[in-house]
């Protein structure tokens, strides 16, 4: 099953965004993007470097505040929140370049990621230590799971910034999980992957898909998009000039004059 067949039939808008715009001075890096996201689909992002998808990405995660315009997560206007509460609220997000703490170990680096653990405040660690104690090995034992879910398990206790570029990839998308987002935004997934972690990484995403997870993904691998991705999404110049099925992705004049052109200029 591909990912494109696991989202034919999405359910209602879980994210969407509203006339949203971000101005650098004079520069529109977005320009009045409107747009549904549908829950349990997987939608691909594309266009040209320079066309405004980091910066979308950055607004809806909460890393940058809009100009103008609304941003609605599961019904509820989320614009502005911090990338914090947008997680806890079922937000999350993997970065192009991998962010790891590289000298904890990949474990520790998955640990980290849930919020609102009993040991977190001074009060929490010195009266109910043996909450705290359950709660760490609870908390163990999921990451283990997760990092054995995403192959990553043999590496566990190798420090994160030792194991490969692909493999920090797929550590990104563990330590997300968590959280457990309803809504999961990937900044190029397959870029600098090698095939076979590429694989993996697909066959985790349409592994979560059928669990019922929603996938937006900016990728410049159009085999990627295509074979991949349903529907599509193309921004160019801060504007979106593109939304529909991956096939009418690639038989779009307009498509193909505002990515490919842009991109080979």
């Amino acid at each position: 099953m591909s990912l494109g067949e696991v989202s034919r039939d999405p359910g209602g808008v879980i994210l969407a965004t509203s006339g949203l715009t971000r101005n650098f001075g004079a520069f529109r890096a977005v320009d009045g993007v409107s747009l549904d996201i549908r829950k349990g689909s997987v939608t691909g992002l594309i266009g040209p470097n320079g066309a405004g998808k980091s910066t979308y990405f950055n607004i809806l995660t909460g890393a940058l505040k809009p100009t103008s315009g609304r941003v609605m997560l599961k019904g509820e206007d989320v614009t502005g929140l911090s990338p914090d509460r947008l997680f806890r609220n079922g937000l999350g997000r993997t970065f192009q370049i991998p962010r790891p703490f590289r000298r904890m170990s990949v474990l520790e680096n998955v640990m980290l990621s849930p919020t609102g653990q009993t040991g977190e405040t001074m009060a929490g660690a010195l009266f109910r230590a043996a909450k705290v104690r359950r709660e760490e090995e609870a908390l163990r034992q999921k990451a283990l799971g997760i990092l054995d879910f995403m192959t990553l398990a043999p590496l566990a206790d190798h420090p994160a910034g030792k194991i490969s570029g692909g493999q920090m990839k797929l550590l990104e998308l563990a330590r997300v999980l968590m959280g457990d987002p309803e809504v999961i935004l990937l900044d190029e997934p397959a870029a600098g992957v090698n095939p076979s972690l590429t694989n993996i990484l697909i066959e985790r995403i349409e592994e979560l898909n059928r669990r019922g997870k929603t996938f937006f993904i900016i990728e410049h691998d159009m085999d990627f998009v295509m074979n991949h991705c349903n529907p599509v999404v193309a921004l160019a110049e801060g504007k979106v000039v593109f939304q529909g099925s991956a096939e009418e992705a690639k038989a779009n004049p307009i498509l193909l004059d505002a990515y490919l052109g842009a991109a080979a200029a």
